[in-house]
């Protein structure tokens, strides 16, 4: 099911799928958030924002707005290691 990366769960993991804006899309190529990836949720600051992933083997932190422009399939935990 295609949902925004902002909608993932703290644990659960996903494969990006698109992005919504083009303008985002190099400055998160650049940090390894492409297309086809796999990113894992790590954790969800108190109030929501921001939100860890760890993607291309690093932790990466994402500002809410920009976790909002990720499209990405959710997978089951399974799927994860």
């Amino acid at each position: 099911m295609k949902k925004r990366l902002s909608e993932v769960t703290a644990g659960n993991g996903a494969i990006i799928i698109s992005f919504e804006k083009d303008d985002i899309f190099l400055k998160l190529m650049e940090m390894g958030c492409i297309p086809g990836e796999l990113v894992r949720v790590e954790q969800v600051a108190p109030l929501g924002d921001p939100i860890s992933i760890s993607v291309a083997g690093y932790h990466l932190s994402l500002r809410l707005n920009e976790a909002e422009l990720i499209w990405v399939e959710e997978v089951l935990a399974t799927e994860l290691n």
